[in-house]
């Protein structure tokens, strides 16, 4: 479907479900106050049960609401932090008085993401989290979206200060495609950078209202991306929240140990939302947000020299010596992905001929590659207009600016990333359909290690030219220190060498390198050169040039009055992602494959990429026992053009013993296709070309079925190497490589048992929130690296000895065989070939043991169960199998002061990644805040801080430093609201 005709289907759609007005307004009005205090309640949410139509308090406690609403009817009355009541209006001209008692645990809230209809929190069929206005506030966490982090069950990755990832029950990675992300009911992913940007275009700090977290498969309802969970932000409705806020947070960080200067960050937002006659209304919101980044500079080595991609015949090279060292944050040094090596043959190390020595090329610092300084603007508006009380018609933009790094194969700097949103949504009281287009545009964005690959090679040399010089300064310093390399002499030769072969290198601080750096970063090809050194960059390059546009249309109905015996909701969607091929990171596969990579003359890259996918979805609720036993039942079709349709079903039930006593059991199956990162990139990454999954991007390539497996050729270059990494040592070890024979990939399955007890106790004191699952991957969707030997076929005796490490980026093989033309490097996307089972459980409970002081706590277990047999990849499970908080406060210790502390913990665990795998140490921080209201100046103060005694923490390998965050957040709500 074109997308212009998809768009008329869209207005088509909402046109179709407009209602008119056919009834006489009529005025309702009041007044509502706290019943404590008798002071005047701004804010309060009045809305007419079974209908939209609603409005708020303004800051003298007075509402008006008008309607064409039959009477009688009943208006829901609510507040957080205090208890919602019903009051049923018979006549317009009645004066309504009303008094709001106030409550310190807000425990039987009202969801919706779990089943796409309003219900109970307690009563939800699956584990679900909530954190409303009053838990934000109460947070130490500087964001509502930092306070994600403190939710049970949920584990946060943090790449950047503008870049942060929410995941839950394992298998967690920095761009999460399994993991869904809403904002209003918008996927925040951005489809070819393939992260979502929930916190980077989402809603500000004065916008948010709720968010909702499910922990789990959601994929039933939700569609195919949602199969680890999801998390679903709710803004204010501008009929609901009016008037004019201001909101200014300042601080600072890197106070110590984070490896940069004490830095400065703020962030302030505006917010203004006016309704007119209860039918139109408009809301903006403005943000603006910058400081000092989080720095990655860990300084461990990743391939230390015992293991076989380094030089464990020489034990001397150990440590600082280590000739091929490859840093957590150290780029263009990649020896143990087996990149920027060079082999030295030929040497005579302690009297011993034909010896090789590995050497990997100095490479560069992330830190001396990426920008410390980052920020973030956001900006969002909305229309909407009432029909009646039933039928709302809304419009809404969202663009989002940001800076920052993430990581995806490679770290990425963002700079400039721009982020647009238009929705328009059409929604009743049984009914709704929204449409919506996002655009993508990733700015002046480049990828670090190309950079750090291009510096080395534009300054330093190609691998030959370098390895050359290496060598011979090698030799040198034995011949005039002892006479001969010896185990005494060869750590300061390889010193002396590296120094020697760098001296033509452009060095960090420098204004060669500044300008060198910005030439690179600015050439959209990640290509390596091999030939000499041109006088200026003419191929590789850095530069991340990506364009997308995502269609998305949507639909539900709640048939529920129609049908006698049980509650029915249906729905559809469908989605086209439309990609502007760029010749570096997505192609036209339709042209040859030898012109992909190359510009037309119009400057284009070929027609763009269309990704598709549809689906449908019907759930059936029934209840028994007086409404006892709730059970659920929902089943799920998508489609995808490159795969077979997949069925999704969810059977769920919910049971409630003695009115308090909570019990369910969910079964569901979900399915997610590779995302389109996943399935059509075509990464000219120089050494290692990134492919996606859909088996017609191997035709010509070879990859799946032409190629040998990683691990196995570095066990094949360690016997090699250690018999003179000859032809006839290569061919006499030719046992140890191993084909490939990589499937065609298919969707990822997740098969997930959840069992749970929520329950709130001794009147209104305890809240006690249970679950445990367990989940069954099959096809697992993730990375593997394989070798393709070029021209000819794995087996043969050419394929063999073109798998000999020899000098990276040569072009053809040295050793005497002309057969050989050296190799090719994927990195590809595909299933893995066993099952894997993950389980856990997590617990939370909340204590409101005297006046308004509060405890509360959380601790959550996740673990893989060990497979017999090791699979062709690494999965990354990534996720600490116990972690914990626990937090204790008030919300009014004295009048309008309140206070929170909160403790965390985490268990150390090991991170897995294509880039860096190491072991993530167990953290222990506290946060704190002390909040003043000053209600007759309408105004908030917050003081607080996270880690505040300044920890220095990682929450994964390769990602920077975190530490404390010391602000002050000065919030103006209500203005103008008369």
């Amino acid at each position: 479907m074109k997308p212009k005709i998809l768009l008329l289907v869209i207005s088509a759609m909402l046109i179709l479900g407009i209602e008119k007005v056919l009834a006489q307004d009529a005025v309702i009005s009041g007044v509502i106050k706290d019943k404590d205090t008798g002071e005047a309640l701004n804010g309060v949410n009045v809305r007419i049960k079974g209908a939209n139509s609603g409005t708020s308090t303004n800051n003298e406690g007075k509402f008006e609401l008008k309607t064409g609403q039959k009477m009688p009817f009943v208006l829901l009355v609510s507040l957080v932090g205090f208890q919602a009541l019903e009051f049923q209006v018979k006549d317009a001209n009645e004066s309504i008085a009303l008094n709001l008692s106030s409550i310190n645990i807000q425990a039987n809230e009202i969801v919706v993401t779990a089943s796409r209809v309003e219900e109970s929190i307690l009563k939800s069929p699956v584990s679900i989290e909530k954190l409303d206005i009053r838990a934000i506030k109460q947070s130490p966490a500087p964001t509502f979206y930092d306070a994600l982090e403190n939710v049970k069950g949920v584990q946060m990755t943090t790449s950047s200060l503008t870049f942060k990832v929410p995941n839950t029950r394992g298998f967690n990675i920095p761009n999460n495609f399994r993991f869904m992300q809403l904002v209003d009911g918008v996927d925040m992913q951005a489809a070819t950078l393939g992260v979502p940007l929930g916190n980077a275009i989402g809603p500000t700090e004065l916008d948010i209202a709720s968010v909702e977290i499910t922990p789990g498969a959601a994929s039933a309802l939700y569609g195919m991306n949602a199969i680890n969970g999801m998390s679903n932000l709710l803004t204010k409705s501008p009929f609901v929240y009016q008037g004019l806020s201001i909101y200014n947070r300042t601080g600072i960080n890197h106070v110590g140990g984070t490896g940069r200067d004490v830095s400065n960050l703020t962030e302030t937002a505006i917010r203004y939302a006016k309704a007119f006659n209860n039918k139109w209304a408009v809301k903006i919101n403005a943000s603006y947000m910058q400081g000092t980044d989080w720095l990655s500079d860990t300084h461990l080595d990743q391939n230390p020299n015992n293991l076989k991609t380094a030089n464990p015949a020489f034990p001397e090279l150990e440590g600082a010596n280590n000739a091929v060292f490859d840093g957590w944050n150290k780029y263009g040094d990649d020896a143990l992905a087996g990149s920027n090596t060079v082999s030295l043959t030929g040497l005579t190390i302690d009297g011993k001929t034909n010896q090789t020595l590995t050497v990997a090329r100095t490479g560069y610092w992330e830190k001396d590659l990426v920008s410390p300084k980052v920020d973030n603007l956001k900006f969002d508006a909305a229309l909407h207009y009432r029909f009646n009380a039933h039928t709302e018609l809304s419009y809404s933009y969202r663009v989002g600016k940001m800076d920052g790094v993430f990581q995806r194969g490679n770290k990425i700097q963002l700079d400039n990333v721009v982020v647009q949103n238009h929705k328009l949504e059409l929604k009743g009281n049984d009914f709704l359909v929204r449409g919506y287009v996002s655009l993508e545009n990733t700015g002046d964005s480049f990828n670090v290690k190309p950079l750090a690959d291009n510096l080395d090679l534009y300054s330093g040399g190609s691998g030959s030219v370098w390895g050359a010089k290496y060598k011979t300064a090698l030799v040198a310093y034995g011949t005039e220190h002892g006479g001969a390399l010896t185990a005494d002499n060869l750590a300061a030769a390889n010193q002396y060498a590296r120094q020697q072969a760098d001296a033509s290198r452009v060095v960090p601080g420098t204004q060669a390198f500044e300008d060198l750096k910005n030439i690179i970063r600015h050439i959209n090809n990640w290509d390596i050169k091999s030939a000499a050194i041109p006088a200026a960059p003419e191929t590789g390059g850095a530069a991340l040039i990506q364009n997308s546009r995502l269609y998305n249309l949507e639909g539900q109905w709640d048939l529920s009055k129609q049908v006698r015996y049980f509650d029915l909701l249906v729905g559809a969607d469908a989605r086209i992602y439309d990609v502007i091929p760029d010749g570096n990171n997505f192609v036209d596969f339709s042209r040859p494959i030898n012109d992909r990579n190359k510009p037309l003359p119009d400057g284009s890259y070929g027609n763009d990429v269309y990704y598709k996918k549809f689906g449908g979805f019907t759930q059936a609720t029934k209840t028994f026992f007086q409404d006892r036993l709730k059970v659920f039942g929902s089943v799920r079709v998508d489609y995808n053009p490159e795969f077979d349709p997949k069925l999704t079903p969810r059977l769920a039930a919910v049971y409630t013993m003695a009115d308090k006593h909570n019990f369910r059991l969910t079964f569901q199956q979900g399915y997610r296709f590779p995302a389109l990162f996943e399935a059509l990139s075509y990464v000219n990454n120089g050494r290692v070309k990134r492919v996606g999954s859909l088996p017609y991007i191997n035709e010509g390539l070879g990859y799946l079925d032409n190629s040998y497996t990683q691990s196995s050729v570095v066990n094949f270059n360690a016997a090699v190497k250690a018999a003179g990494n000859s032809d006839a040592a290569a061919l006499a070890n030719r046992g140890l490589l191993e084909v490939a024979n990589l499937p065609n990939a298919g969707p990822e399955r997740i098969n997930s048992i959840e069992v749970g007890y929520k329950s709130v106790l001794f009147d209104n004191k305890v809240v006690v929130d249970i679950d445990a699952y367990t989940n069954t991957y099959n096809g697992f969707l993730g990375q593997v690296q394989v070798y393709v030997p070029k021209g000819v076929t794995v087996g043969s005796d050419a394929a063999v000895i073109a798998m000999i490490d020899r000098n990276r980026d040569a072009t053809v093989a040295s050793g005497g065989n002309a057969a050989s033309n050296g190799q090719d490097r994927y990195r590809v996307y595909t299933n893995a070939k066993n099952a894997y089972r993950n389980y856990g459980s997590a617990m939370g409970l909340t204590y409101n043991f005297y006046k308004k002081y509060t405890v509360s706590g959380n601790v959550s277990f996740n673990k893989m169960q060990t497979n017999a047999t090791k699979d062709i990849f690494v999965t990354g499970f990534n996720t600490p199998e116990w972690a914990a908080n626990i937090s204790f406060g008030n919300r009014a210790v004295y009048k309008n002061i309140g206070f929170s502390l909160l403790y965390k913990w985490q268990d150390t665990f090991l991170w897995e990644s294509p880039l860096v795998t190491g072991t993530v140490n167990s953290i222990h921080t506290v946060d704190a805040q002390v909040s003043i209201a000053v209600p007759k100046a309408k105004t908030s103060i917050k003081i607080g801080g996270t880690d505040i005694f300044n920890r220095n923490i990682l929450q994964y390998a390769g990602g920077p430093t975190l530490g404390g965050v010391y602000y002050v957040a000065l919030t103006f709500d209500g203005l103008l609201n008369k």
